[in-house]
């Protein structure tokens, strides 16, 4: 064995080592789903106190969006996120009693990711708690209400005052305005100042949060209509192109889109090259090397500012992309002029059409086999981190960071890796839809989430499907593009 093959086969088992721990650690990381279905449940909130919702003009427009009982629905999508948080906690404390090494580092990041869903619960109560005021069930209010007032988590003085707004004798401080100013928003920060005005008469500052309430559910709706609306437009759009392509396969067969083989690539180098590339290229310096020098450097993605984390996200992604790009291409120098059909970027053809159309059909499809994913792992599995960090960010500059980074950035490295050199380089030694699923699997794992790699592996098949199909690397970018920016947006709207 060369010395090559020996220095590639200790970085294998090195980023073997790595991708194995970091979808291990990622089992017990809860998924961002659950809490965009909350902070989706929060703008219908906000949205069906509209007074115009009642009037003949919106009414349907309201039932279409809203339901008929908006607050049954949403204490109902609230209570079943709390059941994935209370069976991830399980799963986190049996994980942890079954580590018998007290200094194994995995002890840390269970007690973590369990003191995290055991915040979500608190937040959760505290929630379906201030819901149950509105449905006069005072016995659900005290029972969600009381064991926080009464316990030590950061939400205990909240837990405390909403319960004396709605006891049978009233307890007002002078400090209950500020806290529930403080601790609460959006559609339960009203809630709870209407019922405080209400109880100290305060007239004039009560239609004042009712002229404000107004203005916000409005705007509220204006976010719902869009992030509800969109999806289920392209969707159907989606559908109509999926029963489009059946038919033709039905007619048409062998001359269909799907139906017509794809043809593999020459390809000039052997499975070494690949090893090399995918190992040394993207796991090695991408994954290990890179972050190991930010970090000797200061740098870290927990950044205090917003700017500082988004400036870390992009400075990381384009050193990794840089590096791969440059390990890839002193890989094959020795191989130019490469074969007819590598890397094409052409810039006038039908490609916007593929993108397009490869975007609409991804739409039910990705929907279909998300619902799935979460069946499976009930919320659990973890989630890219800059999904959580964008949920929650509110900084324009910062959204433009992060915004280039995952719409521009990552759909031009990755395309060009996985799509432009990973999957012709399989059909060497595989058929063309073998090396489309092993390439789409490893597109997945890539990302280093449990929860994300059925997901992604569907993505990446279509991906690498109309990159082998339209011969342009321009198309799977622009679906790339797409689906991320799309991502961005929704998270966006749901978290402001």
């Amino acid at each position: 064995m060369t010395l090559k093959r020996v220095v590639l086969s200790i970085l294998t088992g090195l980023v073997a080592l790595v991708l194995a721990s970091s979808l291990y650690e990622s089992f017990s990381q809860p998924q961002v789903t659950g809490q965009l279905q909350l902070y989706q449940s929060d703008l219908l909130l906000q949205a069906s106190e509209w007074d115009e919702l009642e009037s003949d003009e919106f009414k349907q427009l309201g039932n279409a969006l809203l339901g008929a009982k908006p607050l049954e629905t949403v204490a109902k999508q609230y209570k079943s996120v709390r059941q994935e948080a209370m069976a991830g906690v399980a799963r986190s404390q049996k994980q942890l009693e079954s580590q018998n090494n007290d200094s194994n580092p995995q002890l840390e990041k269970f007690e973590t990711a369990i003191t995290q869903q055991q915040t979500l619960i608190n937040e959760i109560d505290l929630k379906l708690g201030i819901i149950a005021t509105q449905q006069k069930d005072i016995n659900e209010v005290r029972q969600r209400l009381l064991p926080l007032a009464e316990g030590d988590s950061s939400i205990a003085d909240v837990a405390t005052v909403v319960l004396g707004l709605w006891e049978t004798s009233p307890t007002i401080t002078p400090m209950t305005e500020t806290v529930i100013s403080r601790q609460l928003n959006g559609w339960f920060q009203y809630r709870a100042l209407e019922q405080l005005y209400t109880l100290d008469d305060r007239s004039v500052d009560l239609t004042q949060l009712q002229a404000q309430e107004q203005a916000a559910a409005q705007s509220k709706l204006v976010k719902l209509v869009a992030v509800g609306t969109a999806p289920v437009v392209g969707c159907i759009i989606g559908l109509g192109l999926l029963i489009f392509l059946g038919v033709q396969v039905a007619t048409r067969r062998g001359e269909s889109l799907l139906g017509k083989a794809l043809s593999a690539w020459d390809v000039p180098w052997d499975g070494e090259i690949i090893w090399q590339v995918l190992i040394v290229g993207f796991f090695f310096v991408g994954q290990l090397l890179i972050p190991f020098v930010l970090q000797l450097s200061g740098m870290s993605f927990a950044a205090t500012s917003s700017r500082g984390r988004a400036l870390y996200a992009m400075i990381f992604y384009l050193l990794m992309s840089v590096s791969g790009i440059a390990v890839l291409v002193g890989s094959i120098w020795a191989y130019r002029p490469l074969p007819k059909g590598w890397f094409q970027f052409k810039l006038f053809g039908r490609w916007p059409l593929w993108g397009v159309g490869g975007y609409l059909v991804a739409l039910p499809l990705m929907i279909a086999i998300s619902a799935l994913n979460q069946q499976i792992w009930r919320g659990q599995g973890g989630n890219n981190p800059l999904l959580q960090t964008v949920l929650q960010e509110s900084d324009s500059v910062a959204l433009l960071l992060f915004f280039l980074t995952a719409a521009v950035a990552a759909p031009l490295f990755e395309e060009v890796l996985f799509r432009g050199f990973l999957l012709p380089s399989l059909t060497r030694y595989m058929p063309v839809w073998s090396a489309i699923l092993l390439s789409s699997l490893i597109f997945a794992a890539a990302h280093l989430s449990l929860s994300e790699v059925l997901p992604l592996t569907l993505l990446g098949t279509i991906l690498a499907w109309v990159y082998a199909r339209s011969r342009n690397l321009l198309s799977p970018m622009l679906i790339h593009s797409l689906w991320n920016s799309a991502t961005l947006v929704g998270l966006f709207l749901l978290g402001n």
